[in-house]
C-alpha cells in the first residue's frame, strides 16, 4: 500500500499582505465568524485544536482540544489541572495551538504561554456546561489509569444520587487555561502548493508581520 498519490489541490482563496490587520487577533475573528456561517457538517467542531506541551523527559505531547474563549488577550480552553497536559504545562508554560479547517483551506499556528485563567472564570464556564458533564468532570481522575469499564459511570451515578439534584461543585482541580500568544501564523492554501503564509510575531509590545515561504 502506499499513499504518495493522495493529494489535492488548494483553491478556496488567497492571502496578501494588504489582507493583513495590524492586530492578529482581527484576523483569526474574521476566519472563525467566515467559518461558524458556512453549512458545516455535523461532525465537524469549528473549535478544536491541537494542543502541545513539553513532557518532563524532553519529548512532546499532542491532543485536541475545545477553544471555549478568545480575545485581544489570548486563547482559552478548560481541563483538569491534574491531567497530563495540566502538570506538563505546570513544569513549562510554553506551548502551541493549531487549527486546521480543511473545508476552507486554510490553518493557523499559534506559540505562546500558557497561564490559569481567574478562578470566577472557570466556575463561569463550569456553570454553562450540561450537568451530565459537570458530573463527568467532578469524577473523572483524567489520564489516571481506570480499573473496568464500569467504574467512572459509576461514580457519576453515586455522586448525582448523592447530590439529589443540587448543584454540582466546580472541582479545584479543574479549570480554564488562557494562551497568550508570543507568534500566529496564518495559512491559506493554494495551487500547486504555493500556499500563503503570514506570521505575526510579537515584538516590543507590537506585532512584525512576515510573509513566509510555503
Amino acid at each position: 500500500m502506499t499513499i504518495h498519490h493522495l493529494r489535492r489541490d488548494y483553491r478556496f482563496g488567497s492571502l496578501t499582505r494588504d489582507d493583513m490587520p495590524q492586530d492578529p487577533i482581527e484576523l483569526f475573528r474574521v476566519w472563525f465568524n467566515q467559518l461558524l456561517q458556512l453549512d458545516l457538517p455535523e461532525w465537524f467542531e469549528p473549535n478544536a485544536m491541537s494542543l502541545a506541551t513539553s513532557k518532563p523527559d524532553g519529548g512532546a505531547a499532542c491532543r485536541i482540544v475545545l477553544l471555549k474563549e478568545f480575545d485581544q488577550r489570548g486563547f482559552t480552553f478548560f481541563t483538569n489541572y491534574l491531567s497530563a497536559k495540566g502538570q506538563q504545562i505546570d513544569r513549562d508554560q510554553k506551548v502551541a495551538l493549531s487549527f486546521f479547517w480543511p473545508i476552507i483551506e486554510r490553518q493557523i499556528r499559534i506559540d505562546g504561554i500558557a497561564a490559569k485563567v481567574e478562578p470566577s472564570l472557570s466556575e463561569k464556564y463550569f456553570r454553562s456546561r450540561p450537568r451530565s458533564s459537570q458530573l463527568s468532570a467532578k469524577v473523572s481522575p483524567q489520564s489516571q489509569i481506570i480499573p473496568d469499564d464500569t467504574t467512572l459511570p459509576k461514580l457519576v451515578e453515586d455522586l448525582d444520587a448523592t447530590l439529589q439534584g443540587g448543584e454540582v461543585p466546580c472541582p479545584d482541580s479543574w479549570g480554564g487555561y488562557r494562551v497568550y500568544p508570543e507568534s500566529i501564523e496564518f495559512w491559506q492554501g493554494r495551487p500547486s502548493r504555493l500556499h500563503d503564509r503570514f506570521r505575526y510575531l510579537r515584538s516590543n509590545g507590537s506585532w512584525q508581520i512576515d510573509r513566509l515561504g510555503p
